[in-house]
């Protein structure tokens, strides 16, 4: 199994990203998916999901607070991708994002999210003002 992330880099305040996730070694539309972010010594969190498994999310997309409005998550099922659009960039918007794939995915218990199996390798994503 393999995610290899695209996409991050450089952009300035109000601009867009599109980030990649291309993976391989499994089924694509069998398993659920996340984008998470992470901040220098803090813990990774998730941004936007779907999953069909579990009830709360099912039939629709999950966006944090945050992002919620401003980024996109879809997938090209043809091509094994799933894509995070990251509109109306802003300076806290700079993190290490990353894809991650399970079987199932579930809401997080009191703000701590559930293990997931799979991960990208993480891309940069830098914001200036």
């Amino acid at each position: 199994v393999q995610l290899v992330e695209s996409g991050g880099g450089l952009v300035q305040a109000g601009g867009s990203l599109r980030l990649s996730c291309t993976t391989s070694g499994f089924t694509f539309d069998e398993y659920e998916k996340c984008w998470f972010r992470q901040a220098p010594g803090k813990e990774r969190e998730g941004i936007s999901c779907v999953s069909r498994s579990d009830p709360k999310w099912r039939g629709n997309t999950y966006y944090e607070d945050s992002v919620r409005g401003r980024f996109t998550m879809y997938n090209d099922n043809a091509k094994n991708t799933m894509y995070l659009q990251m509109n109306n960039l802003t300076p806290e918007d700079a993190y290490v994002y990353y894809c991650t794939m399970d079987t199932s995915v579930r809401p997080p218990s009191d703000g701590v999210w559930y293990h997931m199996d799979h991960w990208g390798q993480g891309t940069l994503v830098t914001v200036s003002s």
